[in-house]
């Protein structure tokens, strides 16, 4: 690129950065120069190592910004939190063209059940061996449970699944259904604990054949089983369930699928039966998303707003009868995460490449701040289907 053209595409990059009305951004660009951006002193630096695919950054920042970090084009230093307070204040800045927002729109409207399986796949099946690396022993791949700071992330995995447990309020011989198990030791416990019998159904290969694994190795096969099958197809009228539960599943659903899901539950619920949703929630509605995280770590995903889910249930009857938010839970569980899989990162590079650490490095990190400041929160909502009043009057079950 020759020094004219490279002049030009700096100040077009100054003029999107120039528009930055709330917090305070100091940037260094490739040449050596630092600017600051912004109505407060500088809380968090970008440094360009390289220069940027300008084209790229005016059409969707979010997305280019992932990418230039990915590619070692981009650096940050102070904390991601404060980086992504600043987006977040500045969204209208760094939204999509409209163009590029109806192309992800079209992309959206192509999806369907082929396309769900392969986006499980693209995230869950990169390996046992990858996530078994820095997840706990139990493979949990959702937010854990902390009673305590101090608690080790084996430990607090363990207290999720006895959490959830309790608040499903199991007898003997339940029929306990998993949507999105994946690696069934929810519902290896369930069976051990509770007596129950346990079906969890996942799309993820790897996850089936580590669940039939460790299903055969602990002589549970006639109390737990698990499908390869997408939760749309379950026959209603060769299974039905007293309990249903779904964990860090419902994120991979989409916007237009929100209602398909709750009318499945409702048709493969027992009366007065309940169910458990543990999701992801955004604090407000959009169109889009990230789409960082669309194209790299969960295609097809949408995260819902809280009150985008309890408008469903009156439709299908549901009665909730308990709500918590765990929000610090899952920042601490991702920094685990991330401590984690920075160990591992002389593998990581050398079994999938530079690009991929920096990718996975940045969406634990960048998911791990996102629930300190709220941007993310989640939920466990439990509800019935229609009135059940045969259910403890307290909680003291779940907290005692």
């Amino acid at each position: 690129m020759n020094l004219g053209m490279q002049v030009m595409e700096k100040q077009l990059l100054k003029n999107l950065l120039g528009k930055i009305r709330h917090g305070g951004l100091r940037v260094r660009y490739w040449d050596g120069e630092e600017a600051d951006y912004g109505d407060a002193p500088p809380a968090v630096k970008l440094v360009f190592r390289k220069n940027p695919a300008i084209a790229a950054a005016l059409d969707d920042p979010v997305l280019a910004l992932g990418e230039a970090y990915m590619d070692r084009i981009l650096d940050y230093e102070g904390r991601l939190d404060d980086l992504l307070n600043l987006l977040g204040d500045n969204q209208t800045l760094f939204a999509k063209s409209d163009a590029a927002t109806s192309v992800w729109k079209a992309a959206g409207r192509l999806a369907n059940r082929t396309q769900a399986k392969e986006n499980i796949q693209h995230h869950y099946d990169l390996g046992n061996d990858f996530f078994a690396a820095w997840l706990d022993k139990t493979m949990s791949y959702s937010c854990a449970y902390f009673k305590h700071e101090t608690d080790s992330l084996d430990q607090a995995q363990l207290q999720k699944i006895d959490h959830i447990l309790r608040k499903l309020d199991l007898h003997p011989g339940d029929r306990l259904l998993d949507i999105g198990s994946g690696w069934g030791w929810l519902i290896i416990t369930a069976a051990q604990t509770y007596g129950v019998n346990a079906l969890g159904i996942t799309l993820s290969e790897e996850q089936y054949r580590k669940t039939r694994e460790r299903i055969a190795a602990l002589g549970l096969s006639d109390k737990v089983d698990v499908e390869l099958v997408n939760y749309l197809d379950l026959d209603e009228d060769r299974h039905r369930f007293d309990k249903i539960v779904s964990v860090g599943m419902f994120e991979h659903v989409g916007k237009d699928n929100i209602p398909k899901y709750f009318n499945k539950i409702y048709r493969l619920l027992a009366p007065a039966g309940l169910s458990l949703l543990h999701t992801i929630t955004s604090t407000r509605e959009t169109a889009l998303g990230n789409t960082w995280m669309k194209k790299y770590i969960f295609p097809g995903g949408y995260v819902p707003t809280l009150r985008e889910i309890i408008w469903q249930l009156p439709e299908y009857g549901f009665q909730m009868i308990n709500a918590e938010s765990l929000r610090r839970h899952y920042a601490m569980t991702l920094d685990r995460w991330h401590e984690n899989f920075d160990r591992q990162a002389d593998a990581v590079r050398t079994k999938f490449g530079d690009r991929f650490y920096r990718m996975w490095d940045l969406y634990l990190k960048a998911c791990a701040a996102s629930f300190r400041i709220a941007a993310l929160d989640i939920h466990q909502l439990v509800f019935t289907k229609g009135v059940n009043n045969d259910l403890p009057l307290t909680n003291d079950h779940i907290y005692a």
